[in-house]
């Protein structure tokens, strides 16, 4: 059965005759062989609401005298693909091949398979998540790590919530609220997505004292600010930009015996939270968490999900009667993580009590200490089919270049790296138009797994340091899916 479009109404007025054309019936649709695994996949309700669009699309099209294919076979295939459109998720992986490994908007840390598996374990099975399986009573979700932190960084308690952000948050609002906050003028940063330091501190009730310029703060700066309405000694770690030049800053150890004789908690955001010294695996240093608590440090704040190489939070950790009152606070109930977050950490954690096997086991270091030989024989391997897939559009070239570890973890420190050059060519006797890297940038963030590179100067960098054997592969076969350009601005 087909329905008939084009034919007159009786009633109207005679006008201009169009062919009449025909489309296939809904119901005979429904019932062909190949709409039911659709059906099957999609459900009835949403598979006829998407075939009543594709239909009325191509009836709009036939009435403005297109050409249209309205076979069965053509008209399936259409509501296939619209249904597998409609139904993509928002959040999809991707290849991160922009050189930043630790890269905030696209994620961050990747996990280790081990962790993988324990958040999984913990979608499907009911978890002691607060239940003491000992006492047989309520119990408290940050045992459920704590032994593994406080062995790792020296502290004497610690507490979890949903991200350093939090973490400063619930802090400051707990020991500080209506009183004064002490920070140098030189450490009062804006990272990502406009997060300041003013601002968070005003979000927890506390006032800002600024000591020292914008380049060089000293020891009697701070101890010229401190008043009777001082709460907390402040540092925080400068995550994304670095002052050079003519520069001072007052160190935490030279710091903590100030905040000890005035009888006033130093507290430190450290940001990254690195619990190991990276330099043993030859990248620059950075400050741990336990050199920091052991630098005299009451409380220290950082993230999960930067250099330690875990799920996104935010850890609080230091003295027992500081943390046991941030515990306390209402707040902490507001911001503290699920069940997912902590499957993840554990396991996370427990891989840091072997730093040898660290390397290989934790896929942030693992990516972060890969050798630059097996990028480069990765490069000369993806280039050929790189420049097929591309034709005589582009120039591919496997080429150093350097990486950097991360977005608001050590982000002016870079590591050398390999991976594909790509540059549009020059053609003979055609004039460059338009914006061919733009295009070839889109191009590729429109494969089935996007692929996201960097644009610097006439090139577009892909960075393969992200990309090790098991992606690759896939990396390679989709490249298919680059048809070749008619030329650099097509």
């Amino acid at each position: 059965m087909t329905e008939t479009v084009g034919e007159r109404d009786p009633a109207q007025p005679a006008a201009e005759p169009k062919p009449a054309v025909r489309l296939p019936a809904v119901h005979l649709l429904l019932a062909a062989p190949a709409c039911q695994p659709l059906v099957a996949r999609y459900g009835r309700e949403q598979t006829v609401a998407a075939l009543r669009e594709v239909l009325a699309g191509l009836r709009t099209a036939l009435l403005a005298g297109s050409a249209a294919d309205t076979s069965d076979d053509a008209v399936l295939a259409a509501l296939a693909a619209r249904l597998a459109a409609a139904n993509q998720p928002a959040l999809r992986r991707l290849f991160n091949l922009t050189g930043t490994v630790l890269h905030t908007n696209l994620g961050r840390a990747l996990l280790p398979d081990v962790a993988v598996q324990a958040v999984a374990d913990a979608l499907r099975w009911p978890m002691n998540l607060e239940w003491d399986l000992e006492t047989g009573k309520r119990g408290d979700r940050d045992t459920l790590v704590e032994q593994h932190l406080l062995k790792l960084t020296g502290a004497e308690a610690v507490t979890i919530v949903n991200n350093n952000a939090a973490a400063v948050l619930l802090m400051l609002n707990t020991l500080a609220s209506g009183r004064e906050v002490i920070v140098s003028r030189g450490e009062l940063v804006e990272i990502g997505g406009a997060f300041r330091i003013p601002d968070v501190m005003t979000r927890a009730g506390a006032t800002l004292r600024e000591v020292g310029a914008t380049n060089r703060t000293h020891l009697r700066d701070y101890a010229d600010g401190i008043n009777a309405a001082t709460a907390l000694l402040m540092k925080v770690h400068a995550s994304n930009y670095a002052i050079t030049g003519f520069t001072s800053e007052v160190k935490l150890p030279e710091l903590a015996p100030l905040a000890r004789e005035r009888n006033i908690p130093v507290v430190v955001d450290l940001g990254s939270g690195t619990l190991v010294d990276l330099e043993k695996y030859g990248l620059p240093h950075e400050t741990t968490v336990r050199e920091t608590i052991d630098g005299g440090a009451d409380l220290v704040t950082f993230s999960g999900d930067k250099l330690l190489g875990g799920p996104q939070c935010g850890i609080i950790a230091g003295r027992r009667d500081l943390v046991e009152a941030i515990k306390a606070n209402p707040l902490k109930r507001a911001l503290r993580v699920g069940k997912l977050t902590l499957a993840a950490l554990e396991p996370v954690l427990a891989l840091y009590h072997a730093p040898d096997l660290l390397p290989e086991r934790l896929t942030t270091l693992r990516l972060l200490t890969r050798s630059a030989s097996a990028m480069r024989a990765l490069a000369e391997r993806l280039c050929g089919p790189m420049q097929q897939a591309l034709g005589d559009a582009y120039a591919v070239s496997p080429e150093p270049m350097t990486s950097q570890i991360g977005s608001g973890a050590l982000p002016v420190d870079v590591l050398p790296s390999f991976g594909l050059a790509l540059r549009a060519a020059a053609i003979a006797g055609q004039p460059r138009r338009g914006d061919p890297l733009g295009v070839l940038e889109r191009r590729l963030r429109a494969l089935p797994v996007p692929v996201v590179g960097r644009i610097a100067g006439d090139t577009l960098w892909l960075d393969l340091r992200c990309l090790e054997a098991p992606q690759a592969e896939e990396f390679e076969r989709q490249l298919a899916h680059l048809a070749p350009a008619r030329g650099p601005g097509a």
